[in-house]
């Protein structure tokens, strides 16, 4: 199967976001990721349900929201209810974690489960099986346009191990410094979708760059 590209929502022109979700709906894209930040998790705040709504109202293709929020679990329903088809939380953001995965699967999205960079592959052992997405961070999170963090490769090669080993369909998310040598780099390592803000909105073709990640 083809590696899946998902455009950072959060790099758009605010201005023109309904231009930038079409533009999205016209590419070679796959998903479009938004991330929810709500100043406390993270140092920034970015989108509330009524974009989020808004965006689904125009979107043609899924909707693959990063919650970087604290006690996600608060907010779930109102998720599937604005529109996430996958909705990821943070290992470090959750002290119940098998008991969220369940809530958002309850809640009829995928389920998804994101690493920070000085978080270990390993604490997701046990819950693999359940998961459809494992976000590996290369950035430390909270702000778009940041270096890549050369350790994600090797995390997602950890990742792709332990996906292997227990035999899950979790697929393997890569979100921040994301360009065309990291990307090809992080798919050779295993990523199957790759998440690209800056380098996307900020180019002079944003739709040939999408089709350019596409086509490593």
């Amino acid at each position: 199967m083809s590696h899946i590209i998902a455009p950072s929502v959060l790099s758009c022109d605010f201005a023109n976001v309904q231009r930038d979700v079409e533009m999205i709906n016209n590419s070679e894209a796959d998903w479009f990721h938004i991330d929810v930040m709500d100043g406390v998790f993270v140092p920034n705040i970015s989108f509330g349900f009524p974009v989020i709504k808004a965006i689904k109202r125009h979107a043609k293709k899924p909707l693959d929201v990063h919650l970087m929020i604290e006690d996600p679990d608060r907010y779930v329903e109102e998720f599937a209810q604005a529109g996430a088809d996958i909705l990821t939380v943070h290992y470090e953001a959750c002290r119940h974690l098998h008991r969220t995965i369940q809530l958002i699967k309850d809640n009829g999205m995928q389920a998804g489960v994101a690493l920070n960079p000085h978080t270990s592959v390993d604490l997701l052992e046990n819950v693999i099986m359940d998961l459809d997405l494992v976000l590996i961070m290369s950035v430390n999170p909270g702000f778009g346009g940041q270096k890549f963090i050369e350790n994600a490769e090797l995390k997602v090669e950890e990742t792709k191990h332990l996906i292997d080993h227990h035999g899950s369909h979790a697929k393997i998310e890569v979100d921040g410094g994301v360009n065309l040598d990291t990307g090809k780099r992080l798919l050779l390592a295993g990523a199957d979708a790759l998440v690209a803000g800056s380098f996307v909105f900020k180019s002079a073709d944003p739709t040939k760059t999408i089709s350019d990640l596409k086509n490593l």
